[in-house]
């Protein structure tokens, strides 16, 4: 067999395994085998962000998104911060829907987050948006980091896995985080007055800004004040260097817990998959499980039919490894 060079470039395996953790699996298939391999997790924004870049080297305490003090990890290398919001504000730090208070949680502990790395010498603010516990339109982060001059020679990017726009995330997002359906309305009309503010203030019209309501609009909160809002898939493989990673390489395997139609819509399989057809390398696509085809002549394995759903949740990492192994063993 002629060794190859194969790119892991997996999403997270949502609830069951880190994107690290796969790329790692797949890279073990592969060197079983005598190829060379190289890992490069990936992330669009939301979990597993801080993870793309390395992982956190920083923790700082800082209020949580119902008031209560949370260890916040965060990078820091050397003037460049990368901060994943669901540290500082998630829903998974209240518990999940039924433990949120849709309407009072904040953004305040990542405006606290930001500060920090401003202060400790960050020019280059990453902050990735997914998971968050709050609608408060970025208006707790803005009061954490007043006054926001000090973000004047801050280049402050924003990752979004989103496009909805600044209004619309009260209906989209808040049910989710456990508001109900007055709440919703509240909500919604919280932050047609924010936007107003926003606008009188700072001179930016949020809610015609795509992506602006990630995160229950930090994201359009945070652009009032000069942030970038830009495609989370985008700014995470422009800083890994993904498509030099990927050149001359002879295949790219890329998946996520679950496939379907909106990972081809600016998450990471999709992302993978249309470099990897500009740049004409052969891709593979694991799963835990597949909703939708994926495109030709792109191959898929779903490990829940390969090997039945509670080996796939119990260790999707041995599965892929397995699965990744057979399908490189098999090929020409």
């Amino acid at each position: 067999m002629t060794p190859v060079h194969v790119v892991a470039a997996p999403d997270k395996f949502k609830g069951t395994a880190s994107a690290s953790v796969i790329a790692e699996a797949v890279c073990r298939a592969a060197a079983a085998l005598g190829h060379r391999c190289d890992p490069v997790p990936m992330a669009d924004g939301g979990d597993g962000f801080l993870e793309a870049f390395g992982g956190p080297n920083r923790v700082t305490t800082v209020t949580g998104p119902l008031g209560d003090p949370v260890d916040a990890a965060w990078r820091l290398d050397p003037a460049r911060a990368v901060i994943e919001m669901a540290r500082a504000s998630g829903l998974a730090l209240v518990g999940g829907a039924e433990g949120n208070d849709a309407v009072a949680a904040t953004t305040y502990g990542t405006g606290e987050l930001i500060a920090a790395a401003v202060e400790a010498g960050a020019t280059r603010v990453l902050v990735g948006v997914g998971g968050s516990a709050t609608t408060d339109g970025g208006l707790g982060a803005l009061r954490a980091l007043h006054p926001v001059q000090r973000l004047r020679s801050v280049e402050l990017v924003v990752a979004c896995d989103v496009r909805t726009t600044f209004v619309d995330a009260a209906a989209v997002f808040a049910p989710q985080k456990g508001a109900t359906p007055a709440q919703v309305a509240l909500l919604r009309r919280r932050l047609e007055r924010l936007a107003q503010v926003y606008r009188h203030d700072y001179g930016v019209d949020v809610t015609t800004i795509p992506g602006s309501g990630a995160a229950g609009g930090l994201a359009g909160g945070l652009a009032a004040v000069g942030a970038e809002l830009v495609p989370g898939f985008d700014l995470v493989a422009e800083e890994v260097r993904l498509d030099e990673r990927m050149a001359g390489a002879d295949l790219v395997v890329t998946g996520e817990g679950f496939v379907d139609e909106e990972s081809f819509h600016g998450k990471v399989v999709g992302g993978v998959l249309e470099l990897a057809a500009v740049l004409r390398v052969p891709a593979l696509v694991v799963a835990g499980e597949l909703f939708t085809p994926v495109p030709s002549p792109v191959t898929a394995i779903s490990l829940v039919e390969r090997f039945g759903r509670e080996a796939a949740l119990a260790d999707p990492a041995d599965c892929v490894q397995t699965a990744v192994g057979e399908w490189l063993a098999a090929r020409p």
